[in-house]
């Protein structure tokens, strides 16, 4: 009877990283890291300026996604991203420039390695399906 009593509630990965503020801290790193590093030059050309508002909704949409509240959702309706991502040329070098800056914050941000491995795979997967050209 203990154990049922004191074991561990599933954790989302959401919480994992420290709710809001960790979920914040990881999607304003993603864009410190393209807006300051040469290796996302073209991926960060492909935005407009200023960024607060791409921050903000990304920090939103990480939220839902990670397992938190649905933020975007709630606001903005379902992200279907691939259609929001259409317009843009979303070759395979612009994945990459995205996952490297994802990777990188992910790596900075999130301490904890199975935490963090729990999250690149399916982004991975999630990028990767935004490719259409």
């Amino acid at each position: 009877m203990l154990n049922k009593l004191f074991k561990k509630k599933p954790v989302s990965a959401y919480q994992a990283i420290g709710g809001e503020q960790g979920t914040r801290q990881l999607a304003n790193r993603f864009y410190d890291i393209m807006e300051s590093d040469p290796v996302a030059a073209e991926l960060l050309a492909l935005h407009p300026k200023p960024m607060d508002k791409l921050r903000q909704k990304f920090f939103e949409y990480l939220a839902g996604w990670l397992g938190g509240p649905p933020l975007y959702e709630s606001q903005y309706g379902h992200p279907r991203l691939r259609a929001r991502h259409l317009p843009f040329a979303v070759t395979e070098q612009m994945i990459e420039q995205w996952l490297y800056c994802f990777n990188k914050a992910l790596n900075e941000v999130v301490s904890d390695g199975q935490v963090r491995e729990a999250i690149r795979q399916p982004i991975t997967q999630l990028a990767r399906h935004m490719r259409n050209t």
